[in-house]
């Protein structure tokens, strides 16, 4: 390889999936990056600016599942057979003539399930300012799970103390946040699951003043009344 090359190790979609998701439905393949970093530094003239980053941490999030498919009226379009798989990452910048990020930057945002991605314009990526936390903080709590657990509960839902407050889907990256926010908020929480182990999750290491199996519940209002009378009146 030349001194400006690097081997990108990649992991992409080979075919939209049928049911759940199939190693034999992604494939890991190298390849190799050309970095111009003197072309790019001395560049003036470019329609667009360019960020290139090397991944640190990517993110696998249950949205992803929804993109593998072949659908194309979600909020977000599905992926594209053959390219580069998509999610939320933490990285650093090699390489930029974006007047907004400078090599040596930690971003997060979205980027590609790859060693390195070329970021058009810098699209989704935000600045990491504070480094007195672990760096996967920002595809946690930090990151889109921890937004939409906050937006969700203190912007949508607006808690007061002593309030009661049930979460579904509680031991996922969203629900488990929002039920430790509640907790924080002085709210008693109740949460459902899918299993014993994700229950006793809730219940024994998040905080979670109670929570039950959604599964095995024949009906999910008598569930909720028996596990909290306060939740419904």
């Amino acid at each position: 390889m030349g001194a400006n090359e690097v081997v990108n190790q990649q992991i992409i979609l080979k075919n939209y999936i049928s049911g759940l998701p199939k190693e034999s439905d992604l494939e890991f393949i190298s390849s190799t990056l050309t970095l111009n970093l003197e072309e790019l530094k001395k560049s003036k003239a470019r329609e667009e600016d360019v960020v290139v980053v090397k991944n640190l941490y990517l993110s696998c999030d249950p949205y992803m599942r929804g993109r593998m498919r072949d659908y194309h009226k979600s909020y977000i379009p599905p992926f594209t057979p053959g390219s580069v798989i998509q999610g939320f990452g933490v990285a650093k910048v090699i390489l930029s003539n974006h007047p907004d990020f400078r090599e040596g930057d930690l971003v997060s945002g979205t980027t590609g399930w790859e060693e390195y991605s070329i970021i058009p314009k810098g699209t989704s990526l935000t600045k990491i300012r504070y480094t007195d936390v672990p760096l996967s903080y920002f595809v946690g709590v930090l990151g889109m799970p921890g937004f939409t657990a906050y937006a969700g509960f203190f912007e949508v839902c607006s808690p007061k103390k002593g309030e009661h407050v049930f979460v579904s889907a509680a031991s996922g990256a969203v629900g488990q946040l929002v039920g430790q926010f509640a907790k924080l908020m002085g709210c008693y929480v109740v949460g459902s699951a899918g299993n014993k182990q994700k229950v006793d999750l809730l219940k024994h290491k998040l905080g979670f003043d109670d929570a039950f199996n959604y599964k095995e519940e024949h009906d999910f209002d008598v569930a909720l009344k028996r596990w909290d009378r306060h939740l419904f009146r």
